[in-house]
């Protein structure tokens, strides 16, 4: 619970609902005001007569802070935390997944995930149910900023968007997110045998023979590296087509995200991480 409107939105309901909520505020220090934040959450919380956890993380200025402050935030709540993301979170996640050349997974975002119960709901109408119950919520004012991408896509794409459609293209960003969800749940299915073959398992004879659909999913799935907050990050694009030149024969070896390696030896593959083999992942 960041103390702004969608995470105090989050918790009004909670309460509503007849939950027994523990709040979780992660002050990461990113600017002079987020001890106010702080400070907010947990008289708030003491009002509510919910038990509050503040999280104190240092997040350095610099390049990709707001991945980075998300990774903080991962580290240090517990897993299965909820989050207060709306229909309109869903509808910038799309398209920025959509500008970083993301797949069937990226344009599908949240979808089906319990962390987010409010996906269906748009902000405004969040922000109308907080203002009503005199919550007086705090206000990021980060979240005005145009120096971040995300704060570009909220405040002037999905506008312009909205404006070029003559219509509110956010529900229509959630549908089509909800309709890539059922066709990649699908595809996990019917290659959900694919998925249990480890790289060692398959002769690259094979591989070759399969359509090029079935390979990169397959190479999407073997070739994941997981971080050190157990987090699974597949393949980008340009790795898995470097992987593709490994089974094709173009190439014996190429490198991978985390330092690994992903070698042919004859007609098997070996990913390697270092000195360390590590052939039978997968």
């Amino acid at each position: 619970m960041s103390g702004g409107p969608d995470s105090v939105g989050l918790l009004l309901l909670a309460l509503e609902g007849g939950f027994d909520a523990r709040v979780h505020h992660v002050d990461h220090h990113a600017r002079p005001t987020s001890g106010e934040d702080a400070t907010y959450v947990l008289e708030l919380c003491r009002r509510l007569h919910v038990p509050c956890v503040i999280h104190d993380v240092d997040v350095a200025k610099g390049a990709n802070f707001e991945a980075r402050a998300r990774s903080e935030r991962r580290r240090v709540l517990p897993k299965g935390a909820l989050t207060g993301h709306t229909m309109d979170d869903l509808a910038e996640t799309v398209l920025l997944n959509m500008m970083r050349g993301a797949g069937i997974d990226g344009l599908s975002p949240m979808v089906n995930d319990p962390t987010k119960p409010l996906r269906g709901l748009r902000r405004a109408d969040l922000h109308v149910y907080v203002n009503d119950a005199n919550m007086n919520p705090r206000h990021d004012e980060s979240n005005d900023d145009l120096a971040f991408l995300r704060n570009r896509v909220r405040h002037q794409l999905l506008p312009l968007m909205c404006d070029v459609a003559s219509r509110d293209v956010v529900p229509l960003l959630a549908r089509q997110a909800d309709l890539i969800y059922e066709e990649r749940a699908w595809l996990d299915e019917l290659s959900s045998l694919d998925a249990e073959r480890a790289l060692v398992d398959v002769d690259c004879r094979e591989l070759r023979e399969w359509p090029q659909a079935r390979l990169r999913r397959w190479l999407r799935v073997t070739l994941l590296d997981v971080d050190e907050l157990n987090e699974e990050h597949p393949p980008s694009a340009a790795e898995v087509e470097r992987a593709l030149s490994v089974v094709v024969g173009d190439v014996v070896a190429t490198e991978l995200s985390g330092g690994r390696r992903l070698a042919r030896r004859g007609q098997r593959l070996a990913l390697e991480d270092g000195s360390t083999n590590l052939s039978s992942h997968g």
